[in-house]
């Protein structure tokens, strides 16, 4: 089993700046893919960014330019850091991991645009 749990989230302005960290823990050894979600009030769950073990990153075209993805192996944990933030980024803000082609969620963040 693995246990997400985000944090980070919160009001921020439009052109504002937010760092979302999740931090992975219980049988963590063989995660392969870190990946961020976002669901907006009355909206399907969204892609926003993956990366690999090995460091590769994929960004949804939404926010590319903006979002950027990073992982610390050593502590276990994932970051969105997301640079000019846009009203329409409010939303809640999931983690997942995928191991041995079993999917697991964090409970999400939540971002809201303050303007």
């Amino acid at each position: 089993q693995v246990q997400l749990v985000e944090s980070g989230g919160g009001l921020v302005q439009a052109g504002g700046s937010l760092r979302l960290s999740c931090a992975a823990s219980g049988s963590i050894f063989s995660i392969n893919t870190m990946s961020w979600y976002r669901q907006a009030p009355g909206k399907q769950r969204e892609f926003v960014a993956t990366i690999t073990s090995g460091g590769t990153t994929n960004i949804a075209g939404s926010v590319k330019g903006r979002f950027t993805i990073s992982r610390d192996n050593a502590k276990n944990t994932v970051y969105l850091q997301m640079n000019s933030l846009k009203p329409e980024d409010t939303a809640v803000y999931y983690c997942a991991a995928v191991m041995n082609a079993n999917w697991y969620w964090g409970k999400g963040t939540q971002v809201t645009d303050s303007s």
